[in-house]
């Protein structure tokens, strides 16, 4: 039996449920599947810090599965795009891409696929704070909670990560399988405040945290932020 490898990869400031949403998930399906190894891979083992007081001790390096299977990419606010302009992040995600055979990105992940030059030309989604910007890397943002344009997957912003890995485990194995994850992980929502009201999204209230995190993450990258600002 040939193993294949999902490799969650992290950085310094991911947002947490990007990340262990879609890695329950599919650490859930590995559980009862021999054939696949579920490892989270970072530049080194060392301990890195999230956007939260949670910190992640990736399990394996980039060097270490230089070639996986299956690839996520969880996003995050100020140091996702700060990760943008992080040569040896960005080259692990092209060279992975050359031989994986699906390519997924959770909220602002994206932009890190679009950087890698894996957007270009293919309907891709994120944050809808941030949809605007995929159009920087070529792309034609789409207001979905999961888009598949061949092997590139992206999901909205931070909880879609689980309707993604959910679709992950349905394409990999079927809808019984998925529905028996979605049982053991229990994920049945029902927000106390009912499903959102996108006609009434507090654009105007979140905008500055937009304009901060641009600010701040490509603080440091003015190329990328010129880039990224022309689609702002």
């Amino acid at each position: 039996m040939t193993e294949k490898t999902f490799a969650f990869v992290v950085y310094p400031g991911l947002t947490t449920l990007d990340l262990v949403g879609p890695l329950q998930v599919l650490s859930g399906y590995a559980a009862g599947d021999p054939s696949v190894r579920v490892v989270v891979v970072g530049e080194t083992r060392e301990t890195i810090g999230t956007d939260s007081p949670l910190q992640i001790a990736p399990s394996h390096t980039f060097a270490e599965v230089p070639d996986p299977s299956w690839v996520l990419v969880p996003g995050g606010g100020g140091p996702t795009l700060r990760a943008m302009a992080d040569g040896t992040l960005i080259g692990y995600l092209s060279r992975a891409a050359a031989g994986a055979e699906l390519m997924t990105s959770v909220c602002t992940g994206s932009l890190l696929l679009g950087e890698a030059g894996l957007l270009e030309g293919r309907e891709a989604t994120t944050h809808w704070m941030f949809r605007d910007l995929l159009r920087a890397f070529g792309a034609t943002p789409v207001a979905r909670r999961w888009v598949e344009d061949g092997p590139v997957i992206t999901a909205a912003g931070v909880s879609a990560g689980i309707d993604l890995a959910l679709h992950l485990v349905d394409r990999l194995a079927g809808p019984d399988v998925a529905r028996g994850v979605q049982f053991g992980i229990e994920y049945d929502p029902q927000p106390p405040h009912g499903p959102l009201d996108w006609d009434k999204a507090p654009r105007e209230g979140l905008q500055s945290l937009r304009e901060h995190a641009l600010r701040d993450g490509l603080a440091d990258a003015p190329e990328l932020r010129k880039k990224l600002l022309a689609y702002a």
